[in-house]
């Protein structure tokens, strides 16, 4: 199982054991993270984080994202999911997303998760391209993506979908040399 060393934080791929803390997290976070990610409900449940345990288990098996939990350096603190996605084989890049839950945010956790998430995206996926997306208007999560050497692009009209509409969206790329090494 691969596990990724972040400063105080540990990334490991989720288990059935960690649905309970995820929701509870997911519901937590309606304030902050429901209003930038869709799936981020009031009504969350276990069950829906069984899925998308499930869900990150096949990703893993057939390499199509490696998905991991964002946990306290002891790897029980549930703190919230960061993952590769999206592979473009043929130009080698992928998607890089994050979301930590609201009670750890502005604690270092995010931008621990996209160095060490980069850095196993260009030594070990062998990717040229590291892409982060964020909506139009979801300031700290744009913030974050700049204070760990992401570039800025271009804001992409209709880019995301987002509570059943389509957003603009802001580009930012991170290419292996272009940032300092954070984990």
């Amino acid at each position: 199982m691969t596990q990724l060393r972040a400063t105080a934080f540990l990334l490991r791929p989720l288990t059935t054991a960690d649905a309970p803390a995820m929701a509870a997290a997911v519901r937590e976070s309606q304030a902050t993270v429901g209003k930038w990610m869709s799936w981020a409900h009031r009504g969350y449940s276990e069950a829906d984080a069984l899925d998308w345990v499930a869900l990150c288990e096949t990703g893993r098996a057939d390499g199509s994202a490696h998905e991991f939990g964002i946990f306290r350096s002891d790897g029980q603190a549930f703190v919230g999911v960061a993952g590769l996605n999206q592979f473009n084989r043929l130009n080698g890049f992928c998607n890089l997303g994050y979301w930590v839950r609201e009670s750890a945010q502005r604690q270092g956790a995010g931008l621990a998760a996209v160095g060490a998430l980069a850095d196993y995206a260009f030594e070990q996926l062998h990717q040229h391209r590291v892409e982060i997306v964020v909506a139009d208007g979801n300031l700290p999560s744009l913030t974050l993506a700049r204070k760990a050497g992401a570039v800025y692009e271009c804001l992409a009209r209709k880019r995301l979908q987002l509570h059943g509409a389509a957003v603009s969206a802001h580009v930012l790329s991170l290419v292996p040399g272009d940032r300092p090494r954070l984990s």
